[in-house]
């Protein structure tokens, strides 16, 4: 007997792209939790949702180059496919009101022409290094930049990986014991954590242990390195 073929769901009439903020202890949200509590705030917030065909339809959502679990953001994206078109600022009153504090909803817009993950290309990065001394940060910045190379390694799903950090890193400075970093987006993907991480073979004395991250912007970097956001 053949199979029944599943329903096939009508395409969406909107597109929606969401800036939203990890804050506090909610930076410790992983990507798959946030996933399930956003997906959550959706049907609360009664957001006429675009479902996926097949026989499992789940909510057309489009995450883009979420922060490591740990960081904070205040400019993390993604994008949303809608059965009937919305106004996107009740879209983001609602969901902000649905998502618990410190996940919260800074702009909702129209999706505009192309894929959002080809407009983020870049990231602006602050660490706050609040157990090391300004005068062991400022020679390991040096230090690092100097170098051609900076191999790191991070646990994978694979095993463990080593990849140089020192290729995505477009300006580091220093400002006292805090951290700017502005990095690319290459393959694999450089964290602010990787970057600490090769530092600190390079500079042994340079082992900071609970630094504080926070992703500024995300966007598309320009010519001039600057990173300019989506909307």
């Amino acid at each position: 007997m053949a199979r029944e073929q599943p329903e096939q769901q009508a395409p969406p009439v909107q597109r929606l792209r969401i800036r939203y903020a990890k804050r506090g202890r909610l930076r410790f949200t992983s990507h798959r939790d946030f996933s399930r509590a956003f997906e959550r705030a959706l049907r609360r917030a009664g957001i006429p949702m675009a479902y996926s065909s097949g026989f499992s339809p789940h909510p057309r959502i489009s995450y883009a180059t979420a922060s490591p679990t740990g960081a904070a953001s205040e400019a993390e994206y993604l994008e949303i496919a809608l059965s009937a078109v919305c106004v996107p600022e009740l879209v983001a009153r609602e969901l902000d009101a649905a998502l618990p504090d410190g996940l919260d909803v800074l702009a909702v817009v129209e999706a505009g022409p192309g894929s959002l993950a080809d407009q983020l290309t870049g990231s602006v990065w602050q660490i706050d290094l609040r157990d090391i001394e300004p005068d062991v940060v400022v020679p390991a910045v040096g230090a690092f930049l100097a170098a051609d190379t900076a191999v790191t390694e991070r646990m994978t799903k694979n095993g463990l990986r080593s990849f140089d950090a020192r290729e995505s890193v477009v300006s580091l400075r220093a400002e006292g014991t805090v951290l700017r970093l502005v990095a690319r987006h290459l393959t694999p993907l450089v964290r602010p954590d990787d970057v600490l991480s090769a530092m600190a073979r390079i500079t042994p004395a340079f082992a900071p242990q609970n630094p504080l991250i926070t992703r500024l912007e995300q966007g598309t970097l320009d010519a001039t390195q600057q990173v300019v956001a989506p909307f």
